[in-house]
């Protein structure tokens, strides 16, 4: 039986749990391509994956840009993201695969994602009525967006909408790209037997100034890529003027993404970046009004 999946890991670092994602990949009940990219690893991961197919790429890029540079080579109908430090379950390729070969409209599908102590960390985003996405632990069928740690995605759809935003470095690609395909009149399905074990905070460290800078970021970038308008630039006020008072608080919550200085430089990031976000917002493909996908999932 010939591969229907290419399953893309990208690494950096990631000698203490790569080989226990790549063992659980060898396990998989369906036949597939695994494509790891490797980015510029410099304590020894290139050593433990040099058996396997490898992209080694000459700086990192995060997780958005390792994906985003091997898509060209993916030609098999269905691309699937896998997190380094994530091990799934035998059959979890299969069920994703089952899943949407069973339903044509949907375009992805998220996988039950679950932390080493068996408690669930995602089945799915949901979009919050400020436009941060959120992991969702219960869920339907059908879901706003997916979790990028495990998924599966239609290649041809993934390319036709504009790919992986791989200038996000690492945070909200995936729902970035969730809203783009929602956009162009797709649909996003939870698949719960699609089961994989996740050694959250592995790859990067939740909580920290990095995390929070890319999180704050992207999430902006995001809303002016895909948004209303209106829902877009209200945030981006709102985010600014907050950044504006913090100086002036003495009621400031003791949280890293509540530091002055590392919203400014979100700011200054977002600014910068802004002329060409606009550009990349008019190449977004919409077929359903952003409107109309904004009511029917904020908030839900």
């Amino acid at each position: 039986m010939s591969a229907v999946s290419t399953v893309v890991v990208v690494t950096w670092r990631g000698r203490d749990h790569v080989t226990a994602c790549l063992d659980a990949l060898k396990a998989q009940k369906s036949p597939h391509r695994t494509i790891i990219v490797d980015n510029a690893s410099d304590d020894g991961t290139a050593e433990l994956i040099s058996g396997h197919e490898v992209v080694r790429l000459p700086r990192n890029v995060g997780y958005a840009g390792g994906l985003a540079a091997v898509l060209d080579l993916v030609e098999t109908p269905y691309v699937a993201w896998l997190n380094d430090d994530a091990a799934p379950d035998p059959s979890w390729l299969a069920e994703l695969e089952s899943a949407l070969e069973g339903e044509p409209d949907a375009a992805a599908a998220t996988s039950s994602i679950l932390l080493t102590d068996g408690s669930t960390q995602s089945v799915g985003v949901a979009l919050t009525a400020d436009g941060h996405g959120r992991d969702v632990v219960l869920a339907g069928r059908e879901v706003f967006g997916f979790c990028g740690g495990a998924a599966l995605l239609r290649t041809d759809v993934l390319k036709a909408v504009g790919g992986v935003p791989a200038s996000f470095f690492c945070y909200y690609e995936d729902t970035d790209t969730a809203w783009r395909l929602r956009l162009a009149g797709h649909r996003v399905i939870s698949v719960g037997p699609a089961r994989v074990r996740h050694k959250h905070g592995a790859s990067t460290r939740p909580g920290s100034a990095l995390f929070h800078r890319w999180n704050e970021r992207n999430r902006l970038l995001m809303l002016l890529r895909c948004a209303p308008f209106a829902v877009a630039v209200t945030q981006v006020a709102r985010f600014v003027a907050i950044t504006a008072m913090l100086p002036l608080r003495k009621d400031v919550p003791d949280a890293a993404n509540f530091r002055f200085g590392l919203r400014a430089r979100v700011v200054g990031e977002v600014l910068l970046r802004l002329p060409v976000t606009l550009v990349q917002r008019l190449r977004v493909k919409v077929a359903v009004p952003r409107q109309r996908v904004w009511q029917d999932w904020a908030g839900r």
